[in-house]
């Protein structure tokens, strides 16, 4: 092939034909149904967690923080991951893990075919991990299964794979955006973990579905941003630099952390027992931690809330950190189901409060906001 046909042969990954139109149409409707998913995902783990920590019937989206179990907290989380083991092991072993992995596991090698098992398996086994307490955020999962979402209506038209694979991700996006109300953070994170190119025949679809879901999310799940913050001042010169320090302290954690849950996978795997019983162990060790500071039960969003009003500060912070970093590991390390963001957030957001008490500069929110972002 000439140099003149290798380059055109590249620049015609980059046109445009009829069938972005027919795959903008198909992201509008997977964009709204994402939205509904991600509602649904939502009120599961609310029905869950209040089944599980109040014993009441009620959908109103509540922290596990308050409950009134005392030491029989431990065993909540034991109950949801054995239940998860049996999904898992009887229904699709596909749903161990956060979510994020797998998607990529099907993009790579499974030619972005996923199955109803799956959409439906994902969302239900995610619920009652973290409504049983599993310190896990719904963002996985809703990449898995609008990532499934996705597939599954590529494959009912027959699409070929790299427009499959446009779908999924377009499903992923529709997903995220619809959790966090955040459309352009949405397509983006889609594109780094999973589409892995700025073509416009997949890139305009994706964009469309996250669009279309963060519009399908008021009437569902409510407008506004879902972490607000308060104003804070302009960081002059010190300010950046001081910044820039808590941003490399961040990156620096994030590897110890995956080195983390590396090792409490391997010790897993050196058990002499099946998989199927590994999330109940790691739910044993979540419940302890529970039991200790309630605060590293749940998605823990109103923990999040908190370090970025400033409002967790001094050993309690310290308390949250090692306890969240602890049974997080863990309990992922164990192969049980649910997303790892939220989490992420909480243990980065307690490193920079903790980081916070030692800068004489803004408040402890700031710095918690610029590390848990990171």
């Amino acid at each position: 092939m000439t140099e003149t046909a290798d380059r055109e042969d590249r620049l015609a990954d980059f046109t445009r034909d009829k069938r972005i139109l027919l795959l903008s149409l198909m992201a509008v409707v997977i964009g709204a149904i994402s939205a509904v998913v991600a509602k649904a995902l939502v009120w599961l783990i609310a029905v869950f967690t209040n089944l599980t920590f109040y014993q009441r019937l009620s959908s109103d989206f509540i922290s596990p923080t308050n409950h009134h179990l005392g030491v029989l907290v431990i065993f909540a989380p034991v109950a949801g991951g054995l239940i998860i083991g049996l999904m898992a092991r009887f229904g699709s072993e596909k749903i161990r893990g956060h979510g994020i992995p797998e998607a990529l596991e099907a993009i790579l090698f499974g030619r972005s075919r996923m199955d109803v098992k799956v959409a439906v398996l994902k969302p239900l086994s995610s619920a009652i991990s973290i409504g049983s307490g599993g310190p896990f955020g719904a963002e996985g999962p809703i990449i898995m299964t609008g990532g499934a979402i996705g597939s599954l209506f590529a494959q009912l038209f027959h699409l070929s794979a790299a427009e499959r694979k446009t779908l999924l991700v377009a499903g992923a996006a529709g997903g995220m955006s619809a959790i966090f109300n955040a459309p352009v953070a949405a397509v983006l994170l889609a594109v780094e973990l999973l589409l892995f190119e700025w073509r416009p025949r997949s890139f305009i679809p994706v964009a469309i579905a996250s669009a279309v879901a963060a519009m399908v999310r008021v009437p569902l799940l409510g407008a506004g941003a879902i972490f607000p913050v308060t104003t804070h001042a302009p960081l002059n010169a010190e300010g950046l630099m001081i910044a820039f320090a808590v941003g490399i302290a961040a990156g620096l954690a994030s590897g110890a952390l995956t080195a983390l849950v590396y090792l409490c996978e391997d010790l897993f795997s050196k058990l002499p027992i099946h998989w199927m019983w590994w999330p109940a162990i790691g739910g044993l060790f979540v419940g302890v931690g529970g039991w200790l500071d309630p605060r590293v039960l749940g998605v823990g969003y109103d923990t999040i809330h908190a370090l970025l009003r400033g409002e967790i500060v001094g050993a309690v912070v310290i308390g949250l950190l090692i306890g969240k970093v602890v049974v997080w590991s863990i309990s992922l390390g164990s192969g049980t189901s649910g997303g790892v963001l939220a989490p992420l957030l909480i243990i980065g957001g307690a490193l920079g409060a903790i980081e916070g008490r030692f800068i004489h500069l803004g408040d402890p929110g700031l710095w918690a906001m610029i590390s848990m972002l990171q």
